[in-house]
């Protein structure tokens, strides 16, 4: 017998871990940045390899929450326009959700691995994602996207010589404690 959990901001976080290179790439930041608004749901089947995953993701709730390194501390002007830089970057107006959805799930010893498809500004691009347990309920998926495979020109700056790395980690922090299974 399947259960279905619906998962969000109220049970979860997504979360996006940017990286920098290029010649002044120690100037700019590591960001994490947070998806404020997304949904999802699991169906949990007793066989694992019956269970799915599908989230949806607002692209224009992107929200800058840290910034690692750089010459200077990030103000919160330059965490607005970081995330307004990156809406623009992802096409948030024409471009509003992206979409995740597993077509395959397997566990191994606890951990485990989701792989399905991720549309993101209209192009459709496997994705998978390594799966730990952290603590009872608690699910740490991570993976990585290459923002080029889905035409993202990564971010540059002083003519080029701070860049955005063009994979960026997606991570996903679910808690199923209240799922009642």
């Amino acid at each position: 017998m399947a259960t279905t959990v619906r998962i969000g901001p109220d049970n979860g976080r997504l979360l996006l871990r940017t990286g920098r290179k290029g010649l002044a790439a120690p100037a700019g930041h590591d960001l994490t940045i947070e998806i404020t608004r997304w949904s999802g749901e699991l169906v949990l089947a007793d066989d694992v390899a019956a269970s799915t995953v599908t989230i949806t993701a607002e692209t224009g709730s992107l929200r800058v929450i840290e910034g690692k390194g750089g010459a200077i501390a990030l103000s919160e002007r330059d965490k607005r326009e970081i995330a307004a830089t990156t809406r623009r970057l992802l096409d948030s107006d024409h471009q509003p959700e992206a979409r995740f959805t597993s077509d395959k799930i397997t566990r191994t010893d606890g951990d485990g691995t989701v792989a399905g498809t991720l549309t993101l500004l209209g192009q459709d691009r496997p994705f998978q994602m390594r799966v730990s347990q952290p603590g009872e309920n608690r699910f740490l998926g991570t993976g990585t996207v290459i923002q080029s495979d889905y035409g993202i020109k990564p971010y540059t700056a002083m003519l080029g010589a701070l860049k955005l790395a063009d994979p960026v980690v997606v991570e996903a922090v679910i808690d199923l404690s209240g799922a009642g299974r």
